[in-house]
């Protein structure tokens, strides 16, 4: 057999894979509908959207994933597909922090896929705010970096709401340079913000040590920026080369190749336990001798993991400060609910700020 019979079966094979995957995802689209219809009879009908039953799936399809697709890939796929399933039952509205093109919309696009409808706010509390009104069902914050640390105005903004964390994202943040141009010697200003510039600063110095740098308000402006100056060019995200119609002339061009961050996603209901979960408090203290100490004590003795502390003015008295704290696990395991029970013994104050999937 010839190498045109060979690849003339292969492509057929191909196509008859692709035909009964298209019978399945309609199949699975079907069956979305129905569901839909059953919660609408019980009166189910603000949000069809379950955290814990999307992480329980897509840990499913990482652990039977049979290669040789990486589970990254299997994953991404996958949720694709049940954003566009569940956007038959009622599209997700989706606040992040804008403008349109931030790694937070890009965030936003891998925990819920593309089937939503994203909305951008200028500021974090904003976010909150829209989700409290009803304005939209989730927002999606940053809340730390590993670079450049913890995002105040997140933490500040959990004091005085009553919103729940009911999942996190974690993002690799992948540089890139946007332009228009064919070339890096057309290049002439580089727009960004000023973090993305100090993070690329190695490899502009050995590649385009020539060029402007123009700090801007956000990597997104820059894209905007380098879509309409001659020789203009711009670090960002893979969504706002999208959104701008740029050419991504090198990728991943960041000193730090781990550069990686935290992002939360706030909503109003609470999320069922999945057997891989974080838990997030707000804890107050006090100024006394040992009081962190006190606070502390009950997950040593209930062994459970702390993977977060971070303290905050409690902006009520001054120096007095309230802990952020993550711990592993859902706050209905036994062992979890035994030491937020002695925890509540010790401490001045305890604020549940949800128990929600650990991000996949």
């Amino acid at each position: 057999m010839d190498k045109e019979q060979t690849l003339e079966q292969l492509r057929q094979r191909i196509d008859s894979i692709d035909r009964e995957l298209l019978r399945l995802m309609s199949e699975r689209a079907g069956i979305a509908l129905e569901v839909a219809k059953v919660k609408q009879q019980s009166g189910e009908n603000h949000c069809f959207y379950r955290p814990e039953r999307e992480a329980e799936i897509l840990r499913q399809v990482r652990e039977s994933n049979p290669g040789p697709l990486e589970d990254e890939a299997v994953v991404r796929i996958f949720r694709e597909l049940m954003s566009s399933c569940l956007a038959l039952e009622k599209p997700l509205q989706v606040a992040f922090l804008g403008p349109e093109g931030t790694f937070t919309q890009q965030a936003a696009y891998k925990h819920f896929g593309h089937a939503v409808q994203v909305h951008p706010f200028p500021a974090i509390d904003e976010i909150f705010r829209a989700v409290s009104s009803d304005a939209c069902q989730f927002g999606v914050v940053p809340v730390e970096n590993s670079t450049e640390g913890v995002v105040t105005h997140t933490l500040d903004s959990f004091l005085d709401s009553s919103l729940l964390i009911a999942g996190e994202v974690i993002l690799r943040i992948h540089h890139n340079l946007l332009s228009r141009c064919n070339s890096l010697r057309e290049i002439q200003e580089i727009f960004s913000h000023q973090q993305s510039l100090a993070q690329c600063r190695e490899w502009l110095d050995r590649f385009l040590p020539a060029a402007r740098r123009t700090p801007v308000s956000s990597n997104a402006e820059g894209a905007r920026l380098a879509a309409t100056v001659p020789g203009g060019a711009a670090i960002a995200g893979e969504v706002a080369a999208q959104l701008y119609q740029l050419d991504i002339l090198e990728r991943n061009i960041e000193d730090d190749p781990d550069n990686t961050t935290r992002f939360l996603v706030v909503g109003k209901q609470s999320v069922a336990a999945t057997g891989e979960d974080k838990t997030s408090l707000l804890v107050s203290t006090g100024n006394r001798p040992g009081a962190l100490y006190g606070i502390l004590r009950p997950f040593a003795d209930f062994g459970i993991s702390m993977t977060k502390i971070e303290s905050r003015p409690s902006r009520r008295r001054m120096w007095e400060y309230v802990f952020f704290i993550d711990i592993e696990g859902h706050r209905d395991d036994p062992e979890v609910s035994e030491a937020l029970e002695a925890l509540e013994a010790k401490a001045q104050a305890v604020k549940w700020l949800g128990s929600y999937p650990k991000a996949v």
